[in-house]
């Protein structure tokens, strides 16, 4: 089944501006949607979930900056379900007002975040880092300056919808830059639709000892691959811990079942967040 047939004729809420990399996301996972940028992450989840649109496309980690902190916190409270993943390689681009040479740029301007990820690249020209709102937005104020001498990161999508010229294509430092998003829905989605499923679920543990180390004992044991595990805390207390999982497999699995049984023994709590086809990029990309 190919993307364009699993997502038809839609709305998607991203956050950002146009031409951000949750837009170039929206591009290649889900071609046949119309895009709807959102000013925030709680405005893109509130898009959803009062009906404006069908879908949401949310980054949940970067192979450079790690995991975005803010989806973890606001996606198991949202009542929406992760019905798909996208890896998106992000590449990134020096881009600048037509006319302007590599050596005239004395500024790049992007969100911090994209700054950190070409240091050597700035240091190599001598280009000092402009922190901006995030990365399109930065293209946006550069086109809007029209001044030689400044210059925007940002993804190759932004420079075309705000005019500027790519001076220079994938100056960032690490050469796996890859963003995971998770493209959510209003209702679950629990078909096998692709060989390849991945189950995402948050849990708590109960206060007893090495209870996160009985808890997990079942998946070894079933011989389940748990690809993800990351642990937080909620309501601002430093002794409630919330983890958030992905393994492989559906819930149907008979290892996946028995071992979601034995955690539910050792919980509190138990959440599942969506059952999805993975990405076909996921181990290259990943990898």
């Amino acid at each position: 089944m190919t993307d364009h047939e699993k997502y038809p004729a839609k709305r998607i809420a991203f956050q950002g501006e146009p031409g951000a990399y949750s837009h170039q996301a929206c591009h290649e996972a889900t071609p046949d949607c119309q895009a709807v940028p959102c000013a925030s992450f709680e405005d893109t989840i509130e898009a959803l979930t009062s009906g404006a649109v069908d879908l949401a496309m949310l980054p949940v980690e970067n192979s450079t900056y790690g995991r975005v902190a803010d989806i973890h916190s606001l996606l198991p409270e949202s009542g929406l379900y992760i019905v798909g993943e996208a890896f998106v390689r992000v590449h990134i681009n020096l881009l600048a007002v037509s006319g302007t040479k590599l050596e005239d740029v004395k500024t790049a301007t992007s969100h911090t975040v994209l700054l950190g990820q070409c240091r050597e690249f700035l240091g190599a020209h001598g280009i000092k880092p402009v922190s901006g709102v995030d990365t399109a937005g930065s293209a946006k104020h550069i086109a809007e300056m029209g001044q030689l001498d400044q210059a925007a990161l940002a993804s190759e999508l932004a420079g075309e919808i705000y005019g500027l010229e790519v001076l220079a294509r994938h100056v960032e430092d690490h050469a796996n830059n890859t963003t995971r998003f998770l493209i959510c829905a209003r209702a679950p989605d629990l078909s096998r639709r692709d060989p390849a499923m991945i189950t995402t679920f948050v849990f708590r543990v109960r206060n007893i000892p090495a209870a996160l180390y009985k808890a997990m004992g079942g998946f070894a044991t079933n011989g389940v691959n748990m690809v993800k595990l990351e642990s937080y805390m909620v309501g601002g207390s430093f002794v409630a811990t919330q983890f958030y999982a992905d393994v492989e497999g559906h819930p149907d699995d008979a290892n996946v079942k028995r071992a979601l049984e034995e955690l539910e023994y050792f919980t509190t709590h138990i959440k599942v967040l969506g059952v999805y086809p993975a990405d076909r990029n996921r181990r290259k990309m990943a990898g």
